[in-house]
């Protein structure tokens, strides 16, 4: 049985809902054309004004000195811009000095432009010098074609009309295939069935109710008729047992006499079966306790992606306008969601202890470089009054033979832990070598630890009071998971402290020097070293400047300042600045605490001087002093009197990323920065995007379906058609040899994952050409 098109209901409710969507849609194209007319409008006036306070000192210059020869050129150079149409300069006696024209560009769409924004406009400029605002010497006019700006408003109200009638005539298609699917097919189905079925034959079986429709109207339609059915049957059958209860009463003794028999036979099979399921019982507890662990391993990357998507996204939106409350609010969802990150990961470790599947790497890794990196990420976890500092070895080895993951898991939860508990004073992570491995010691003048608490703070969810969870929070398992990583590797971790007094974390480990300490080229020049009494800085400078060739001398910000001819100084105290800027010409390094940079205009006023984040490390410092020492005349800049001019990448990106919310991540940092960014799901598309269009730099994922980012970086650098392209890679892997196999594989350079819009941007600032815009 067919029912025509038109009579379907997937057919009427299709057409009404589009007819209402189309209606909608139609009101919103034209709301956000009104609004597009209203910006373009304005834009105008604004554009124009512009041109005319980039032309208004030339063109004052040229009507005071009567310069008829410039006054022609000036004109001519406004007649580039394609809305200006006749330019003319008059000086203050009427004289015009240049008068340029063109005529108007014609085209169809020139009257609905001169409705909408007029035929044209015309500009004065009052033209006067600088030092004499009194004085007028002359009119710069300027005659407007307002079609220039008018039809890039048409072209926009045209694509924007086309597109919501094309997505009207997609969401038709659409609909009407889902009605017809969710209504229409089911009912069909139903209808046909029912007119092959003879009511009168028996038995009688049910109609099957089509998938997906067992709750709804359908469903409801299939279970009444199959209740029809089932009456009808029954009415068959109490004839028949009319018919059939004699023979059931006879049946019915030799029934009883064959149960009792069976159950006897069951009570002796339960007897036997009853050992087998206690010991199988058992050995479901052990498979229970082994897939817990199991479960926690599996689970760990289900659940982080969407972690680090959330992260990535509050990210993007902290970037954006918000309200204070909004910012809050935000700012807490993002704490607390890099907490969440950090209890996975301690949960993830231990049940991979419990589980034995804990595996170590044994490659080579730069220790130094690695405690430097954690402690300058965990430094905006400082107190204000904190003073963090890394106090590393010279002759500490370049790398070492280890777990460089797991060792930064240690590094990070001793540090973490001292800055938790540490409100005033300092917090130092003291890395040296010995005979056996390395010794990474975390100092801090914290609160301490009562001695009769050292001994179970190394236990899962313990720690040192009840007092202390409610200060300061914290689940306890940062200090179980270290211990336990410390006897994973052979070492062992060790703790000395007292309450009031702080406390010391040492780990040794038995990690074997691969490659010795570098020996950087020496500098020669006296330092002068300013802070405070028992300052970690003052430490750092006189262990390390020794080293590289430099004669430091340290004074406290109360000594006899007076005097000093140092080649560079190098200070965390801002505010013995302005005294010593007058007396002292010398470059100046001020380390200061995380976020607590001096404002530009400061900055300028103590010129030159460079601005550091404590925890200071040894090649930044390096760096500074190499650049300073190599050339004193040249002004140091801050990093903080770059960022007061925005820089705007203009850049086309290629994407290359399988996965979608990491695109949608980078995407938006990208587009934060400037940047068009074109996304491919995988190597294969990545070339096939390479050949039809023109991109700047290429951040390549390795990982990947169809064609990981290894095989396209090759196939990239075997082509020879773009040799001159940056590619990045994207990786979660932040192994020294994963560095390696990505240069092997033709990449430029390397980015790990997840990644802040700082890491971003200092990559675009290596690779991409920026301009500057004010």
């Amino acid at each position: 049985m067919d029912i025509k098109f038109a009579h379907r209901l997937s057919y009427k409710q299709a057409r009404l809902t589009v007819l209402v969507g189309f209606v909608l849609g139609t009101l919103l194209s034209l709301i956000q054309i009104g609004i597009d007319y209203a910006s373009e409008d304005t834009s105008i006036n604004r554009e124009i004004h512009a041109l005319l306070e980039i032309s208004h000192n030339p063109a004052s210059r040229i009507a005071y000195n009567i310069d008829a020869e410039l006054a022609q050129e000036l004109t001519l150079g406004l007649l580039h811009s394609p809305a200006i149409i006749r330019a003319q300069l008059v000086d203050n006696n009427g004289l015009v000095l240049a008068d340029v024209g063109r005529s108007r560009k014609e085209s169809p769409y020139r009257p609905v432009s001169d409705f909408l924004f007029g035929a044209n406009r015309q500009f004065e400029d009052r033209l006067y010098l600088t030092h004499m605002p009194g004085e007028s010497l002359g009119v710069l006019r300027l005659d407007v074609d307002t079609y220039a700006f008018g039809s890039r408003f048409l072209r926009r109200a045209e694509i924007t009309l086309l597109n919501g009638f094309a997505r009207s005539l997609i969401l038709t298609a659409i609909l009407l295939g889902l009605f017809y699917v969710m209504l229409t097919q089911p009912l069909i189905r139903i209808i046909r069935e029912l007119s092959t079925r003879n009511p009168g034959s028996a038995p009688l079986t049910r109609l099957d109710c089509p998938p997906g429709h067992e709750h709804d109207e359908i469903g409801v339609l299939v279970n009444v008729t199959n209740q029809q059915f089932e009456n009808m049957e029954t009415e068959i059958q109490q004839r028949r047992h009319a018919e059939d209860r004699l023979t059931e009463y006879l049946g019915q003794l030799e029934s009883i006499v064959s149960s009792r028999t069976t159950e006897l036979k069951a009570i002796n099979q339960q007897l036997s079966q009853s050992n087998e399921e206690l010991e199988a019982s058992k050995m479901t507890a052990l498979g229970m306790a082994q897939a817990r662990a199991a479960f926690l391993a599996n689970m760990s990357h289900e659940i982080r992606t969407p972690l680090n998507g959330l992260l990535g996204m509050i990210a993007l939106s902290l970037d954006s306008a918000l309200n204070a409350e909004q910012r809050q609010q935000l700012s807490i969802a993002h704490d607390s969601g890099k907490v969440l990150v950090e209890l996975l990961n301690d949960i993830l470790d231990l049940s991979k202890f419990d589980a034995g599947q804990l595996e170590l790497e044994s490659i080579p890794f730069d220790l130094g470089s690695l405690v430097e990196d954690t402690a300058n990420l965990l430094s905006q976890n400082a107190a204000p009054s904190v003073e963090l500092t890394c106090l590393i070895d010279p002759q500490f080895p370049a790398q070492v033979v280890g777990d460089p993951t797991r060792v930064r898991q240690i590094v990070s939860n001793l540090l973490s832990n001292a800055l938790k508990f540490t409100r005033f004073g300092r917090v130092d992570v003291r890395l040296s070598a010995h005979p056996d491995g390395v010794r990474i010691e975390v100092c801090d003048t914290g609160i301490g630890i009562a001695l009769e608490a050292q001994a179970r703070i190394f236990n899962p969810f313990t720690q040192a009071g009840a007092g202390i969870t409610r200060q300061f929070g914290g689940t306890g398992l940062g200090l179980a998971l270290t211990h336990n990583l410390c006897e994973a590797m052979r070492g062992r971790l060790t703790i000395s402290s007292e309450t009031g007094f702080g406390s010391q974390f040492c780990a040794e480990l038995p990690l074997p020097a691969h490659t010795p300490a570098a020996r950087l080229g020496p500098l020669k020049g006296e330092v002068a070293v300013i802070t405070g009494a028992s300052s970690g800085l003052a430490e750092l400078l006189l262990t390390l400047l020794p080293h590289w060739g430099l004669t430091p001398y340290c004074k406290t910000i109360d000594d006899d300042l007076s005097g000093l001819a140092p080649d560079i100084l190098i200070t965390d105290c801002p505010e013995c600045l302005f005294r010593l800027r007058p007396t002292v010409s010398a470059p100046i390094l001020l380390v200061t605490a995380y976020g607590n940079f001096m404002p530009s205009e400061e900055v300028v006023a103590l010129a030159p001087l460079q601005q550091q984040a404590r925890p200071l490390s040894r090649a930044a410092l390096y760096q500074v002093l190499h650049r300073t020492l190599r050339a004193d005349s040249e002004i140091v800049l801050d990093l903080v009197q770059l960022e007061t001019s925005p820089v705007a990448h203009r850049a086309r990106i290629l994407l290359v990323e399988d996965n979608l919310v990491n695109q949608l991540v980078a995407k938006g940092m990208l587009g934060k920065l400037g940047c068009e960014v074109v996304v491919a799901a995988h190597g294969a598309e990545a070339l096939k995007q390479l050949d039809e269009q023109r991109f700047d730099m290429v951040l390549m994922d390795c990982n990947m379906p169809v064609m990981d980012g290894y095989e396209a970086s090759r196939q990239i650098r075997r082509s020879g058609r773009w040799p001159e392209l940056p590619i990045v890679a994207l990786t979660a892997n932040a192994l020294a040899e994963e560095r390696e196999r990505c240069r092997a594989a033709g990449m430029n350079d390397y980015l790990a994952k997840p990644f802040r819009r700082e890491e971003l941007n200092a990559l675009l600032d290596l690779w991409v050409p920026t301009t500057t815009t004010l």
